[in-house]
């Protein structure tokens, strides 16, 4: 068994294009989060060397356990990708995507759409586990490409057969995208049909759906969209877990804290602040989620262009709702 299983209850962050950056999984795991994996890279992009691509592979050592995720549907290429991988950057393990539901990569063939040709999925699997063993391999799926085709059961089979030595599935099929609900009852089954570890992920975003996901007999489970809006929120699911008490949110000074720090940071990294800001206005859209006037915040957020405008946005808005708490 993989050793971040021995004994724990793993928190894994969810790999997450355009968000789960280096930056942002280094705070995950201040925050509480066990486990993180990269944004998902394309074989292709490892064969051309492409510069953005080399920089969706970097990592820091307190990230570890770490996992590079590839994505395609070549196996020969996908094997030889995950060697190079490995012989640059030594990840802890790599992951592989046949759960994204983005067109753009599933018109290419990869991702979810190897979740209708099982075969190639499973030529894929054996040929990056082979490629780099005994390092690990794991995958993510989703339970199926839509209703009337959830094979999830099936995938996770072949995939265990296969080699991968866990094995992430998020509640939703392909056609789901991220609306409707997650089917954690069909990650039941797969939790119970298999030996290795599986992660469950999907409509996971406080500490109560853990303790309820948890009954499913997943190993551990995967938080996305909850971290992304909301990464302090590892360290309450961990209190949790250890102690069994609730932990309240931490207050609206210390979220704005974490905000402001997210963005300079990530100003200092790229060396062009209004660069920055505009790439990180989507992410700042992300943490205004469940604040109140979040409506007022996404518009303001829209055109912010510098960490001065976000500095005076937070004070304004710490100031008012200590005045509406003391009103």
């Amino acid at each position: 068994m993989l050793p971040w299983f021995h004994n724990r209850f793993p928190l894994f962050v969810a790999p997450m294009a355009g968000v789960t950056d280096s930056l942002f999984r280094g705070y995950c795991k201040e925050f509480g989060a066990d486990v993180v994996v990269t944004e998902f890279v394309a074989a292709e992009g490892i064969f051309r060397r492409n510069v953005r691509t080399m920089e969706y592979l970097d990592f820091t050592e307190a990230e570890r356990p770490l996992g590079v995720q590839l994505f395609g549907a070549d196996p020969e290429h996908l094997g030889r990708a995950a060697q190079m991988v490995l012989e640059w950057k030594q990840p802890d393990f790599i992951d592989l995507n046949f759960g994204c539901p983005v067109n753009k990569v599933v018109s290419k063939n990869g991702g979810s759409a190897l979740l209708r040709d099982c075969p190639l999925l499973e030529r894929v699997a054996v040929a990056v586990v082979k490629a780099v063993a005994p390092h690990p391999v794991t995958a993510k799926i989703r339970i199926g490409w839509d209703q009337k085709s959830i094979n999830a059961v099936e995938t996770a089979k072949i995939l265990e057969g296969c080699g991968v030595r866990a094995l992430a599935v998020h509640g939703r099929t392909k056609e789901q995208g991220y609306s409707g609900e997650a089917d954690w009852n069909v990650i039941a089954e797969v939790a119970a049909s298999i030996g290795i570890p599986v992660i469950g992920n999907g409509d996971v975003a406080t500490v109560q759906d853990v303790a309820l996901r948890r009954q499913t007999g997943v190993s551990g489970i995967m938080l996305g969209r909850a971290a992304m809006s909301a990464p302090w929120v590892f360290g309450g699911i961990q209190h949790f877990l250890k102690t069994g008490e609730m932990l309240p949110e931490p207050v609206l000074e210390k979220q704005w804290e974490h905000i402001v720090r997210h963005c300079r940071d990530a100003a200092l990294r790229s060396g062009v602040e209004r660069v920055t800001m505009q790439f990180m206005r989507s992410r700042l859209m992300a943490y205004s989620r469940g604040m109140a006037e979040a409506r007022d915040l996404r518009l303001r957020f829209s055109h912010i262009a510098s960490l001065a405008e976000l500095e005076d946005i937070a004070s304004g808005h710490i100031e008012r709702n200590a005045r509406g708490l003391a009103a």
